[in-house]
């Protein structure tokens, strides 16, 4: 797997550490810090970047829970009195005003303390936000209201109404009872999004059985297994760690991290992935990563990853959310204004009524919800189907993808190709052609090298150390073994060393047309033979294929594999544009040239050779089978390697972007529609004004309308067939 970013390896190791963990803003991935607080830009409480699988409650969500509960019922008692207490007759309304003010208070000062201080942040930090607004339309209410109750002589006779002048103090309280029912909503929903990380981690066993040097066994807790470690994995229980079976065979289920349904049979020497399950057979292993360099601990961080990055189109968001609170306040004022001057008595009340429900009514933070929550959602579903995205950019791209380039060994094939046989040219035998060879190739990382060595070895040659050692990956390698010059590669490699290979030319095109890799070996600058290694395709790469024309996508194979091999391969995947004999240069000019014809590419590779194609292109896309290079390089990592991940992603792609243009949509259309109402604009039509009280339960549901739609992605139709 690919090596996590430094932020979301320390965030991820001090969360397996047990260590504090790392906070951030949902709104603003930027905003980091090792202690809980609220966000400086949004007011907006950080949470960590990595959930826990503790069952603790959120802080936050049971302090707002305990606020709302003890004094919702003074709210709705100061609601009742302002709307029935004139018609009850039973007090003196100079009285009632008094009464509406004890019991307001403790609902404004105590519950709605928390906006106020959020509120008093936004202005100290130069960053308008939500709380803002909301402080300002409350803080005035209430203010006004406690002024007219101790003072009532300082306001003019048309503030009178029903023998007082009128107060206001039921539209603060319900306002702060109303904006902590939106936050309440807001946090569970908030926490949803976390699940897909949740139920990663909790996808690792807590122990690990280890075997002894003495042959006993122990039950340890996951964290002391050291690698090198040999460790029992017996039916019915996950593997702890990743690592390599040392004994025995079974069928394993990798579907909670690759999304593969079927069980996959391991033997020994064959590779485990730690927390997939063990369905049958014992296993004894040996670890070989532990802790945060495992395939799920680096799934966990990439996934944390992208969830906090940012995506292209929040931008637009993000510049209309800068100015929209100034805007908000503007136009509160000229509401105020504008009935005061305008409007019927009492003017000023209804100019002070209508500036408070446009104060309220407004909500950037809907705003600045409406992609994050999508981003949350769509990465921790991808991961669930084995599609890890880097950020927020490749899931927004990776739908306008119309061509794909895509690598042959380890994309289109299995990537673990066998030696087929060895021909030897000019006083050099098969045997010798395979020792030379195989010598050269154990410093080299390429698949096929790996076929060729293990087929030495197999025969029990005898392997020497080669001198001096140079890599052009993807082409050929070249040293020295007992003071003469060795290389090997294919043709274009040779065309480099100036080494003749028209002496076995006939037959190397023979192999290629039977869809073999044909590796060259010269020694000394002179062709000493040939080395076929076959790969074969990989089960799902034809109907991956199938998907991917049917999506309209141009599939174009590059690959440093001779012409006739590629070609070869590409007749049977049906594959008419072919590139073949190519180096990691010439991938990465096709990248380009692609590019500068208006083409959006998405390139597929899986070796060091793919890395600078797969970070030039719009999209790198990178088998979750290969290496960390790779990885490291692209945009999107498939776990399973299997290239009907593609359509996954790009299915996931189109939804979750449509989701985000729904929340953007919904944000903009419901202040565009809202902030007029509140200001009153249809009272000369229709003699309808908002109430402030309305206007709260508008601003508090709308958050948690664009937070639940963003949850309906869990359920969207991905599905690769």
């Amino acid at each position: 797997m690919a090596q996590p970013t430094p932020a979301a390896a320390a965030a991820a190791a001090s969360a397996s550490a047990g260590a504090a963990p790392i906070y951030t803003c949902p709104m603003h991935p930027e905003i980091r810090q090792d202690h809980p607080g609220d966000c400086p830009k949004c007011g907006m409480t950080l949470e960590p970047v990595l959930p826990s699988l503790g069952d603790d409650q959120n802080p936050e969500l049971a302090d707002f829970t305990h606020r709302f509960w003890w004094t919702l019922p003074l709210s709705v008692i100061v609601a009742v009195l302002a709307m029935f207490g004139h018609r009850l007759g039973w007090m003196p309304m100079g009285a009632q005003s008094w009464l509406e003010f004890a019991l307001s208070v403790p609902v404004v000062l105590w519950a709605g303390w928390p906006f106020f201080v959020r509120g008093a942040q936004s202005v100290w930090n130069r960053s308008p936000n939500m709380w803002t607004l909301v402080s300002l339309g409350t803080g005035s209410a209430f203010v006004y209201s406690v002024v007219a109750t101790v003072a009532p002589q300082v306001f003019p006779d048309s503030f009178v109404s029903m023998g007082r002048v009128s107060v206001y103090f039921e539209a603060a309280a319900v306002i702060i009872s109303l904006t902590l029912l939106g936050q309440l909503l807001e946090l569970k929903a908030r926490a949803q999004t976390s699940a897909a990380i949740k139920s990663l981690l909790g996808l690792s066993p807590k122990t690990a059985r280890r075997i002894a040097a003495d042959g006993s066994e122990q039950d340890i807790a996951l964290a002391q297994v050291q690698v090198g470690d040999k460790l029992r994995v017996r039916p019915g229980e996950k593997v702890p760690v990743d690592g390599v079976v040392v004994e025995g065979s079974s069928a394993l289920d990798e579907s909670m991290l690759t999304g593969e349904p079927l069980p996959v049979t391991k033997r020994a020497g064959d590779k485990l992935i730690g927390a997939t399950l063990n369905t049958s057979g014992a296993l004894v292993m040996q670890s070989e990563h532990v802790g945060a360099a495992t395939v799920l601990s680096q799934i966990v961080q990439m996934v944390a990853l992208a969830q906090r990055s940012r995506a292209p189109m929040q931008r637009m968001a993000d510049a209309a959310a800068g100015y929209f609170v100034y805007g908000v306040v503007a136009a509160a004022v000229l509401t105020f204004l504008g009935w005061g001057i305008f409007g019927p008595a009492p003017s000023w009340v209804f100019g002070l009524i209508n500036a408070v429900s446009v104060l309220i009514i407004a909500c950037p933070c809907a705003l600045g919800l409406a992609t994050p929550m999508s981003i949350m959602v769509a990465t921790g579903r991808g991961a669930t189907h084995g599609v890890l995205f880097r950020d927020a950019a490749a899931i927004e791209n990776l739908r306008k993808v119309d061509t794909l380039i895509v690598d042959k060994t380890g994309t289109l094939t299995e990537g673990r190709p066998a030696f087929e046989k060895a021909v030897g040219v000019a006083g050099f035998d098969a045997v010798e052609v395979l020792r030379l060879a195989a010598s050269l190739d154990q410093g080299s990382e390429h698949p096929l090298a790996a076929a060729i060595v293990a087929a030495a070895r197999a025969k029990k040659l005898a392997l020497e150390n080669p001198e001096q050692f140079d890599s052009s990956s993807g082409i050929g390698v070249r040293g020295s073994l007992q003071g003469k010059a060795v290389a090997l590669g294919n043709q274009a490699w040779m065309a480099q060393q100036h080494v003749d290979v028209a002496p076995l030319a006939a037959q190397a095109e023979a192999l290629r047309a039977d869809g073999a890799s044909v590796m060259h070996l010269a020694v000394d600058a002179q062709l000493a033979g040939i080395l076929a290694v076959s790969d074969p395709v990989k089960a799902t790469t034809a109907g991956a294929l199938a998907i991917l024309r049917q999506a309209k996508l141009r599939v174009i194979m590059a690959t440093g594999d001779g012409l006739t091999t590629a070609q070869a391969v590409g007749k049977r995947l049906g594959i008419d544009d072919v590139h073949g004999g190519v180096t990691p240069a010439d991938k990465l000019k096709l990248v380009e040239q692609l590019k500068s014809e208006g083409r959006i590419v998405a390139m597929a590779g899986d070796g060091i050779n793919d890395a600078p194609a797969l970070a030039r292109a719009d999209v790198g896309i990178a088998m979750g089978t290969g290496t960390d290079v790779a990885m490291n390089s692209a945009q999107l990592t498939l776990v399973k390697g299997d290239l009907r991940g593609i359509a996954t992603a790009r299915a996931l792609s189109v939804a979750t972007v449509a989701n985000m243009k729904q929340n953007l949509a919904f944000a903009l259309v419901y202040n565009a529609l809202g902030i007029p109402l509140a200001a009153g604009v249809l009272y000369p039509f229709t003699g309808w004004l908002l109430s402030p009280m309305f206007a709260a339960l508008a601003m508090s549901l709308s958050s948690a309308s664009v937070i639940g739609n963003a949850l309906r992605l869990r359920g969207a139709d991905i599905d690769e067939t």
